[in-house]
């Protein structure tokens, strides 16, 4: 595969941390069952997401009840990575989030003046105090502890690095740098996380990034330039507001540049159409990596490169992200692309009926064809029949296995004479004869398979009706 030149210097072992059960809810009128909760952690830990933060237990009985299944899979060997919990810096809150005995328990608390005035209403002193007092009460529980420095890239840098030396002192191994209203640029990232990792260096560092302005999955990269070890992540970018880094983007960037599957890329499909359904929030078709249109082409100067070489027009081989090309046909498309559509169909023209076909799909103004459109097209120029026929009354073929002291022939004349059947075969396989049966409705061919098992010799039949047949 060719890779796009890099230049940066990503850093080593970085891992993934999944929000999805989280921040992902946080999306407006987004609400996980418990159910989903379980399926959507065992698919995230079946696609190799290194940590999962499963939720605040103080919220709801129900996400409490998630939260302690989904430890005790962990426990059970169902599910592999760490298991993160959330929580306020309330010592009440904390305590309950680590009865439930998660690997780790997250707690957070604002930094910025803004927050420290309008929310806290506390001296930055007086937060230090507040992060050290409750990251100590943490670890006294025998859970590891990060802390989130909400609203981090806001704060001053150098009081920031005072908070971080306070959350390590007092016993996090981690701090999370959150960039929680999405104003961070590339290179305001890779210089902040550089500067705190120069500052602290024993501590490891995340980026929770928001998508305010667009550039969540940049930051993320640039973040990791400077240092940070774990990016923050949602399926499908779900989040407060315009969410957070989306996995499946920040996933596939990452192995372009780098070269490195941080997870099982080909799950990433899944894991969309799963978090999709759970949420209630589709994805756009232009999504990056899973969305519809990701892997589709249109305009036929495209279409013709992709079809000579796909790299013209991919970053990457679709399959390396569980994922098929295809071709959009409409007016914009070309005779490759048609071409190649039609053998996709098993239909085979010559160059003149392929000329007759690509100027009818030129004018037309359809948004997209199906391929029904394009075969029906074919059958006005042509005159013949592509199209699979569906049949406006019942036919069917049953399956007859005869007893072994019986005379298949002498069975096989008794179900030709049969009203309805209109042909029958004798064959080689589990069964002994096959009988193709045409009636107007069900209760007809009720009739005809009744009559077929009445014949002497007839052990046992299959049915099989057709819902198409191609002429």
């Amino acid at each position: 595969m060719s890779r796009g030149l890099c230049r940066y210097a990503f850093g080593e072992n970085v891992k993934i941390l999944d929000s999805t059960l989280r921040e992902g809810e946080q999306t407006p009128g987004v609400v996980f069952s418990e159910d989903w909760r379980i399926r959507i952690a065992k698919a995230l830990s079946d696609a190799g997401v290194h940590m999962i933060e499963v939720g605040d237990p103080n919220v709801a009985p129900d996400i409490r009840s998630a939260i302690a299944k989904i430890v005790a899979m962990k426990r059970d060997g169902e599910i592999a990575g760490e298991i993160v919990a959330h929580s306020r810096s309330v010592k009440a809150d904390i305590e309950n989030a680590a009865s439930l005995e998660p690997d780790r328990v997250a707690i957070f608390y604002g930094v910025s003046d803004v927050h420290l005035k309008h929310k806290h209403r506390k001296s930055r002193e007086e937060a230090l105090s507040i992060i050290a007092e409750h990251v100590e009460f943490a670890r006294s529980h025998g859970v590891r502890v990060r802390f989130t420095a909400e609203d981090a890239t806001r704060a001053d840098p150098d009081y920031l690095i005072q908070v971080v030396k306070t959350a390590r002192d007092a016993g996090a191994d981690r701090v999370s740098i959150a960039d929680t209203v999405g104003i961070l640029t590339p290179e305001r990232a890779r210089r902040l996380f550089a500067e705190v990792k120069e500052a602290v260096p024993d501590v490891g560092l995340d980026i929770h990034a928001h998508n305010d302005l667009g550039m969540a999955v940049a930051n993320s990269l640039a973040a990791v330039e400077g240092g940070a070890d774990v990016v923050h992540t949602t399926v499908n970018g779900l989040g407060e507001r315009a969410g957070i880094t989306p996995l499946q983007t920040f996933a596939a960037a990452y192995y372009y540049h780098k070269g490195v599957k941080l997870i099982d890329l080909t799950k990433l499909p899944y894991l969309a159409s799963l978090v999709e359904a759970a949420s209630g929030v589709a994805q756009m078709p232009t999504f990056p990596v899973t969305g519809d249109n990701a892997f589709t082409h249109k305009a036929g100067v495209h279409q013709a490169g992709v079809l000579a070489s796909p790299e013209t027009y991919e970053p990457f081989p679709p399959e390396v992200v569980g994922r098929t090309r295809d071709f959009s046909l409409d007016k914009y498309s070309g005779r490759k692309a048609v071409a190649h559509r039609l053998e996709r169909l098993g239909v085979k023209v010559d160059e003149e009926v392929l000329g007759k076909l690509v100027e009818e799909l030129k004018s037309t103004n359809a948004r997209r064809l199906r391929d029904e459109d394009l075969l029906e097209m074919l059958e006005k120029i042509t005159g013949m029949r592509y199209r699979a026929q569906v049949n406006k009354h019942i036919e069917a073929y049953v399956w007859v296995k005869v007893d072994e002291n019986v005379y298949t022939t002498s069975v096989a004349r008794r179900i030709m004479a049969i009203r309805g059947v209109t042909g029958v075969g004798e064959v080689t396989g589990e069964f002994d004869i096959v009988a193709k049966i045409s009636a107007e409705n069900a209760e007809e061919l009720n009739r005809i398979i009744e009559e077929v098992r009445a014949v002497k010799g007839v052990k046992s039949t299959l049915t099989n009706i057709i819902l198409k047949q191609l002429s």
